[in-house]
């Protein structure tokens, strides 16, 4: 989705229908920041808001999302389009999320290791190098549950027995033993345990 476009489909529409950006905000109750942002191409429209937008502006969502004007007969070519790159653009957001948690907790590791090492050779034995030991084991454990929290937001867990995708709880997740992102999950379709290995697309 080209969101210059869009943008300037949106403040087109807008003074079409001769309102300013402080009155659509109005409307939508948002601010007018927001809608220039939409304008400049900076942000997209909240899904939550999109429906009474296009209805303000007399337009369809697929026109908003295409940033044009679309004749019928051009409808269902504009439609498959749309969904391809709503998938693509999902897709590119899973990929930037996934690598984000792999950073996460090669960096928590290092930090970790490094701690551990000072606490060990650097701070005297005794009561404050295992509060330094305690403490950095805490610290460490902060972002290993964000890591989870990131790695279950995208894709699903595919079942090892039927091959049924699960997209647990955060919490289902984070009590299931695991082998690096492969973890060992109920499977509501067999209603079996098994090993599933973590997949992207959903």
């Amino acid at each position: 989705m080209d969101q210059i476009k869009i943008g300037k489909f949106i403040a087109e529409n807008r003074k079409k229908a001769n309102l300013t950006q402080m009155q659509l905000a109005e409307k939508l109750g948002i601010t007018d920041k927001a809608i220039s942002k939409w304008e400049r191409g900076v942000a997209m429209p909240d899904t939550s808001i999109m429906l009474e937008l296009c209805d303000i502006l007399c337009i369809s969502v697929n026109e908003l999302l295409s940033g044009e004007k679309i004749s019928m007969e051009n409808n269902n070519q504009i439609n498959e389009q749309l969904m391809l790159d709503m998938a693509k653009e999902i897709e590119k957001k899973n990929k930037t999320i996934w690598s984000s948690m792999w950073a996460i907790m090669i960096v928590s590791i290092t930090a970790l290791f490094a701690g551990l090492f000072i606490a060990a050779f650097l701070i005297p034995e005794g009561v404050w190098q295992l509060v330094a030991i305690f403490g950095i084991c805490i610290v460490f454990l902060i972002p290993c549950f964000y890591a989870v929290k990131l790695e279950v937001s995208v894709g699903a867990y595919k079942c090892k027995n039927c091959g049924h995708e699960i997209v647990p709880s955060y919490t289902q997740a984070l009590n299931a033993m695991h082998r690096g992102t492969t973890r060992y999950l109920k499977c509501p379709n067999c209603n079996k345990r098994t090993w599933c290995k973590k997949v992207l697309k959903k």
